[in-house]
């Protein structure tokens, strides 16, 4: 990955639905050139999705909360893999400490929260965890 590629993603990053077009203008590159670099990552993986961010005051709806997840012996593939498959869980992370895992969760209202930290609770291989609800971006 080199500095174009850098600047190219940045931009996808801030408004993934720029044309490609745009993308070249402000590269001062040509469009032929954005469209091999952004087919080139998303066949290296460098580029996983295209995502859509809304309105905040859409988001302040839903439920967002961090759970922490202490895992027993090696079974953190198992886990990880357990823990891909819950449309409630947005995000894993890796991480070192007290701590195993880290999973964002994110649910429409508190009943569909309450199923996922009571499934995700059930998986085998999960010794304990502690979940903070996210209440306001500071």
């Amino acid at each position: 990955m080199d500095e174009l590629d850098r600047k190219l993603l940045a931009l996808l990053r801030a408004d993934s639905r720029t044309p490609a077009a745009v993308l070249a203008d402000r590269l001062k590159v040509s469009r032929g050139t954005v469209q091999n670099r952004i087919a080139r990552m998303q066949a290296q993986g460098t580029i996983q999705a295209f995502t859509v961010r809304t309105r905040p005051e859409l988001e302040a709806q839903r439920i967002r909360a961090i759970m922490s997840i202490a895992i027993e012996g090696e079974r953190s593939s198992a886990v990880v893999r357990a823990l891909k498959g819950f449309p409630a869980v947005d995000r894993i992370y890796t991480t070192n400490g007290r701590w195993d895992l880290i999973a964002e969760l994110d649910v429409a209202n508190l009943g569909e929260f309450s199923r996922a930290l009571d499934d995700i609770r059930k998986l085998e291989g999960i010794s304990m965890t502690e979940t903070s609800l996210l209440l306001a971006r500071a």
